[in-house]
């Protein structure tokens, strides 16, 4: 079986969004952090060839090379199910349902959530000030988004936002997740009983635990690309 291997940057969460996928699923693969901050190594014709825009994460599965951490995400769970335990539906009206709560976190999840992200996590540990402002609108921007996951959570009567059980509608949210909890800004969650209860059963999951594991294992290389 050709090796699988996956290119990114250990404190990307599109990045954590992929390794969460491959050991959720339990892929073997090899992963090759990816300094993109170096642009010799953004920009060589080998980076571009696994990803024409320059960007991070990309996976290469054989003669399969893909881009985009959602599109490698689903691809991963499709492609390599555990056997009575699928993270996917077979019934289409069910799996697009899982798709719709995918295309949620990505349009209205994830952009507040990452302006949280930079401005909470990212910018102290550069030893900048965060904006103020940007946390302010960004935190009830998410505020909003967080009702309408509660009131979802209480629909679904699984503790899951895609159906009755664990798919990548889930998955996806858990980077962010996991740098939100870690500030201030937790207790927009906290305060919310199922969105709460959902949190911590992502962020204990055994895949996730793997990828935090992986994070604090690696430091920046600039030239794993040749």
């Amino acid at each position: 079986m050709a090796t699988r291997k996956l290119y990114g940057c250990v404190n990307s969460t599109s990045t954590l969004r992929a390794l969460a996928s491959l050991y959720e699923h339990e892929v073997e693969f090899e992963f090759f952090p990816v300094d993109l901050k170096n642009t010799e190594v953004q920009n060589t014709q080998t980076f571009l060839s696994l990803n024409p825009f320059g960007e991070e994460p990309a996976f290469q599965d054989g003669e399969l090379i893909l881009f985009e951490s959602r599109a490698i995400m689903r691809c991963v769970f499709h492609a390599y199910p555990k056997p009575g335990k699928e993270h996917v539906y077979i019934a289409p009206k069910l799996q697009g349902m899982a798709a719709a709560w995918i295309d949620v976190e990505d349009h209205h999840f994830n952009p507040p959530a990452s302006k949280l992200v930079t401005e909470l996590v990212e910018k102290p540990k550069q030893g900048l000030t965060p904006d103020e402002a940007v946390v302010g609108e960004a935190r009830s921007e998410l505020a909003v988004v967080l009702d309408v996951y509660e009131q979802r959570l209480k629909e679904t009567s699984s503790g899951f936002l895609g159906g009755d059980k664990f798919t990548s509608a889930d998955v996806t949210h858990t980077p962010n997740l996991h740098y939100l909890m870690g500030t201030p800004l937790r207790e927009l969650f906290e305060t919310r009983p199922l969105l709460n209860s959902w949190c911590k059963e992502l962020l204990a999951r055994p895949s996730w635990a793997k990828v935090v594991d992986l994070v604090n294992k690696h430091t920046w290389v600039s030239n794993i690309i040749e």
